[in-house]
């Protein structure tokens, strides 16, 4: 089976002035439909950039990235939203709710961008957010609902086009451990449950348990087993079990 996300010898250069900054260096990576992967390592060091070409939102340099099968990297940046509305659900550490919009319709927005009518976007809102334990809060505003209830919506509105790919950059950061358990619950059955693949970005060490992968990334490039110390028993580290991982 292919893989849902298959980055080969990916380089991402920022340029400043007559210089440039090197984030990405030859980085190779998959990422397959059922598995929740994290992506640790310090700030700085490129997970984010790596997140964001995965999810087309940047464009990369050189090398290949290819979502469910397709090569996304030579497409141009103006056909690139059709892919992202197709295959990828994103999950942002500060929500990204529209503040005058319901709760309902934050989700209802995203499957409006997928041209489902008026009455069935409103259906689909209503089970999407009955699904995440939100269905009472449907007319709620974002400013009169907790961070663990505004992730769950965003978890909701992720879902909305029914991706394949979940993408997530710092979910728990924002939350108590308690409520960011609830999420990681969440997104773990996203994962084995529905057959999404997940990836995280993450510095919060108390969800690392979740993972069934954790990628360490360090200066742009993806750490050498050798060079990954510290992981929690029975979780892999670029794909080989290790005796423990590092946030670093």
């Amino acid at each position: 089976m292919q893989p849902a996300i298959a980055v080969r010898q990916l380089t991402k250069t920022y340029a400043e002035g007559s210089t440039g900054t090197l984030a990405m260096r030859g980085v190779d990576l998959d990422v397959h439909a059922g598995e929740l992967l994290m992506l640790v390592g310090p700030s700085g060091s490129g997970k984010t950039t790596l997140l964001s070409i995965m999810g087309c939102i940047l464009t990369a340099t050189s090398g290949s990235v290819r979502i469910a099968g397709r090569e996304v990297a030579s497409l141009r940046e103006k056909d690139l939203p059709a892919i992202r509305l197709q295959h990828i659900g994103f999950v942002f550490q500060g929500f990204n709710l529209f503040p005058t919009l319901t709760a309902g319709e934050n989700v209802e927005l995203m499957l409006d961008l997928k041209g489902v009518s008026a009455a069935a976007a409103k259906k689909r809102a209503q089970e999407l957010l009955e699904q995440v334990g939100l269905g009472v809060k449907y007319d709620s505003f974002p400013a009169d609902l907790s961070g663990g209830q505004k992730q769950r919506v965003a978890i909701a509105r992720a879902l909305a086009g029914d991706p394949g790919i979940i993408l997530a950059d710092e979910p728990t950061a924002a939350l108590d451990s308690r409520t960011g358990r609830t999420v990681m619950e969440m997104m773990r059955e996203l994962a084995h449950k529905r057959g999404r693949a997940v990836v995280i970005v993450t510095h919060d060490a108390r969800v690392l348990d979740f993972a069934d992968r954790i990628v360490k990334i360090e200066d742009g490039a993806i750490a050498k087993a050798s060079d990954v110390d510290a992981v929690p028993p029975g979780l892999l580290v670029h794909g080989m079990p290790l005796a423990a991982a590092s946030l670093a």
